[in-house]
């Protein structure tokens, strides 16, 4: 069995182009509902072979992927490999009705991919409805053999998974919002690791605890896998020098607290430079969008020197660990300068005469209540539903065939290629909309994309309902953010902003509460590739669109046709 294994990875191969001495690894994923004891309470939670977090896969720039994934769990599920180019394997890519229709409750689908030209730190998690919550894990790739970091090798790595957990089934919540019309209830906890920390009820003895020796350099890798909630990370007493994001080296610098956007990573250095004791590590927080519930609660994990005095590392009768300082919830000013300090370490060719220059707002919206519902179904502000949109669009998931599938197989109905290029009404993004531009229209709208073309987005928050900052991820590329800022987007002037010699590369973009941010990047990877805030609270409302890429000349340009095994709907 394993011999025609490797008779059929070199078949794939030879269509994949794989680098030469990259290793295959395979794994199996079994998803399961398991019982996951937290806040004193125990829930069956959707895992990943019985844990939580998920598995953590550690491969070499160069390696291939072959992961089956079994459904025991009573829910549709897909797995998407947040970050991980996808080139020309689309169908891999994971996301449900997107690329794929989803596994169901006792299928079975084998990922597979290569992963070419990245290095650091990626995750993977569900794609289907609110399964994430507690389905997801880390995915770090290392140099190839014989290559190193552009740092010195670090002691050791700890990756530090940020989560958000519900006292109650996720899938619960957001089907009593989707019910309802109203915003879902917030999380009862963040988590480090799977572990709320000390200052949650019945928390303490599980609490993440990560060493470090004085003298030690030590590689954190930062993932932010909650759900609906950008973060503050900070040590108590220790600085870090963040050296990448979302798989992608950055110029390194120095700063106590960094911010990650779901579906963010970020990776620092951390020294063993202080007296041997307990530090906490914490999380938090940040909320852009005023009067806006969230969870306010607080996480923690201890950094402990293996050289501390024993009586203070088993917590008996020492003192407790040091707390840091952290910003306030709505710190836009340290979000800000946090963004800002992230560069490309060297010059990079950034697309410059651009062959696709578009315009999206993002943001939120209200629909009325529709005249067979009643109240109780209109729950969002004064009697509406809320809802959530791109260019006016709010996007509808198909439920008969994914996307990739009608594009690949030319199957008519599924979606039309007129999502708008830009507004189809001006009017002033961050100050105050008028009631009339509150409600979206629904419509599975792509946007088609030559193969090989040039593209700048400029992302645009709007105010409607609230302004926030919006984690925009886009499948199946990385992407220069060549400039942010606040207010509209004025051509005129902001265009002078921009840093087209070494703008930072990253899979997912925070656009500023009540601002923009402009993203490019070549269309060099065919297939449809959805583009959604990454607050699934938002996503699960519609603030999302998607791209067709097109075909280019010959096999090499061409998306590969659909695994054997994929999941019919």
């Amino acid at each position: 069995m394993e011999s025609f294994k490797t008779i059929l990875f070199f078949l794939i191969c030879s269509t994949m182009l794989c680098w030469v001495n990259g290793e295959v690894h395979r794994h199996q994923f079994v998803i399961q509902a398991t019982p996951v004891k937290r806040l004193c309470n125990t829930h069956m939670a959707i895992t990943v072979n019985g844990m939580f977090p998920g598995p953590t896969l550690e491969v070499k720039n160069g390696d291939t992927l072959e992961i089956e994934v079994v459904n025991k769990a009573r829910y549709n599920a897909t797995i998407h490999w947040h970050g991980v180019r996808q080139m020309r394997t689309g169908w891999a890519d994971g996301p449900e009705f997107v690329t794929q229709c989803p596994i169901r409750p006792g299928g079975s689908y084998t990922y597979r991919f290569t992963i070419e030209g990245q290095e650091g730190t990626l995750w993977w998690h569900a794609h289907s409805s609110w399964l994430r919550a507690t389905v997801y894990g880390a995915l770090i790739i290392r140099p190839r053999e014989g290559e190193s970091y552009p740092f010195p090798k670090p002691k050791r790595e700890t990756a530090i998974v940020l989560g958000e957990w519900w006292d109650a089934n996720p899938m619960d919540v957001v089907r009593q919002a989707t019910i309802t019309g109203a915003a879902p209830n917030n999380s009862d906890a963040y988590t480090i690791n799977g572990q709320p920390g000390d200052l949650y009820n019945c928390s303490s003895k599980d609490t993440t605890i990560v060493p470090i020796d004085v003298g030690e350099t030590n590689l954190l890798r930062v993932i932010n896998a909650a759900l609906n909630q950008p973060l503050f990370f900070t040590v108590a007493n220790h600085k870090f020098t963040v050296v990448g994001a979302d798989a992608a080296y950055l110029k390194p610098f120095t700063t106590s607290v960094i911010i990650l956007g779901p579906g963010q990573t970020t990776d620092v250095l951390i020294q063993g430079n202080q007296p041997p004791a307990r530090y906490y590590m914490a999380a938090r927080a940040y909320q852009s969008a005023q009067n806006a519930p969230f969870d306010n609660t607080t996480t923690t994990a201890i950094l402990e020197y293996k050289s501390a005095p024993c009586p203070a590392k088993k917590g008996i009768n020492g003192p407790k660990p040091i707390m840091p300082f952290l910003p306030a919830y709505n710190d836009t000013n340290t979000v800000t300068a946090f963004s800002q300090s992230l560069k490309s370490p060297r010059k990079v060719e950034v697309p410059t005469e651009i062959d696709e220059s578009l315009f999206f707002t993002v943001g939120l919206g209200l629909n009325n209540c529709p005249p067979n519902f009643p109240s109780s179904r209109c729950q969002g502000p004064n009697g509406t539903r809320f809802t959530a949109s791109m260019n006016n669009v709010s996007f509808v998931f198909p439920q008969n065939f994914s996307l990739l599938q009608a594009h690949q197989q030319g199957i008519p109905g599924v979606f039309t290629t007129d999502f708008p290029g830009t507004p189809p009404l001006k009017f002033d993004y961050t100050g105050n909309v008028s009631r009339s531009l509150y409600q979206p229209v629904p419509g599975t709208k792509l946007y088609k994309l030559k193969y090989g073309s040039k593209v700048q987005i400029v992302l645009q928050d709007t105010s409607i309902v609230t302004p926030e900052n919006h984690p925009i991820h886009l499948h199946g590329y990385d992407f220069y953010i060549v400039a942010e800022g606040f207010g509209n987007f004025d051509p005129k002037t902001d265009t002078s902003k921009f840093n087209l010699v070494d703008p930072p590369q990253r899979n997912t973009v925070g656009v500023p509460v009540n601002g923009w941010a402009v993203i490019r990047f070549v269309a060099d990877n065919p297939g449809v590739w959805i583009m959604h805030c990454h607050l699934d609270v938002h996503i699960t409302w519609g603030l999302a669109m998607a791209f067709v890429v097109e075909n280019g000349l010959g096999e090499l340009q061409s998306l590969q046709a659909p695994p054997p095994d994929l999941p019919i709907c």
